[in-house]
């Protein structure tokens, strides 16, 4: 016996009839920077074609900013804080708290137009725990995100409201071998 499976047609853009409910995804450590194994999906993925956006909240150093993501091919776009240095604490200047939530703000307003597959919310859990962005903007944006949109959320200790959301979470931690 011989089965055949009819492919769904697609349109011109090459897109699916349907659409695949994104994901939350969470990865937490109690140490910050283990999350390379993060971004090497997000490159992955864009090296295949999806649209993706790495925002780094807490870094800054190069002066980026919204308004000068930086593109690693065709497919990736990544952003900082436009700040000229990394934030490690909550007591910020002014100009420095208005730089992370322009960042916060473009980020909410490009993921809403659907343009990005997967968005990588790098440090999110430091600047929900600094005061710097709430956790119910957090838990509104992905709420109201488009429903096919990936979201990876990263951070040390990520607030227990947004682990009740996540669809996946993976908690990375060091061991000790003699």
């Amino acid at each position: 016996m011989v089965s055949q499976l009819e492919t769904p047609l697609r349109d011109s853009n090459h897109s699916l009839p349907y659409a695949i409910e994104g994901l939350v995804q969470v990865f937490t450590c109690p140490h910050r920077s283990f999350f390379t194994g993060v971004m090497a999906q997000a490159l992955r993925i864009a090296g295949q074609g999806t649209p993706v956006l790495i925002v780094q909240f807490l870094k800054g150093g190069i002066g980026q900013g919204p308004r000068q993501p930086i593109q690693l091919g065709q497919h990736l776009d990544w952003m900082r804080c436009s700040l000229m240095r990394c934030i490690n604490t909550p007591e910020l200047e002014p100009t420095e708290t208005d730089a992370l939530r322009e960042l916060w703000e473009h980020t909410q307003t490009v993921v809403s137009e659907g343009k990005y597959s997967l968005v990588v919310l790098d440090e999110l859990s430091l600047a929900i725990q600094f005061g710097l962005i709430s956790e119910a903007e957090v838990l509104h944006f992905l709420k109201h995100r488009p429903s096919q949109v990936d979201v990876i959320l990263t951070g040390p200790e990520m607030p227990s409201a947004i682990l009740d959301v996540a669809d996946q979470i993976t908690e990375l931690r060091r061991t000790y071998r003699p």
